[in-house]
């Protein structure tokens, strides 16, 4: 079984890992530090998936999860390969 990365704003499960909100140890420190570099470049993710190609706005549970990781992977390495296209015309991508 996996886990999932989460907020304050879910409730507590046992698959869902929420951050550390006041981390003493060094360990406990380093451990939100990396949940939440890697929480934000999910919702980076998703957020590409569904402002740039509407992918994954609607309902999902009839694809296999395979072919859904390989979507999701492709959209990814577009939009990347989008962005440094644009940098390298001198086209600022935020805008």
């Amino acid at each position: 079984m996996g886990y999932y990365l989460s907020d304050g704003i879910y409730p507590s499960y046992a698959t869902l890992i929420q951050t550390i909100s006041q981390p003493t140890s060094i360990k406990e420190k380093l451990f939100a530090e990396r949940q939440e570099a890697v929480r934000k470049d999910v919702e980076r993710a998703f957020g590409v998936l569904q402002s740039r190609w509407h992918i994954i706005k609607g309902p999902a549970r009839m694809w296999n999860a395979k072919d859904l990781g390989k979507i999701m992977k492709t959209c990814i390495i577009l939009h990347n390969m989008i962005i440094e296209s644009e940098y390298h015309q001198g086209i600022n991508p935020e805008s």
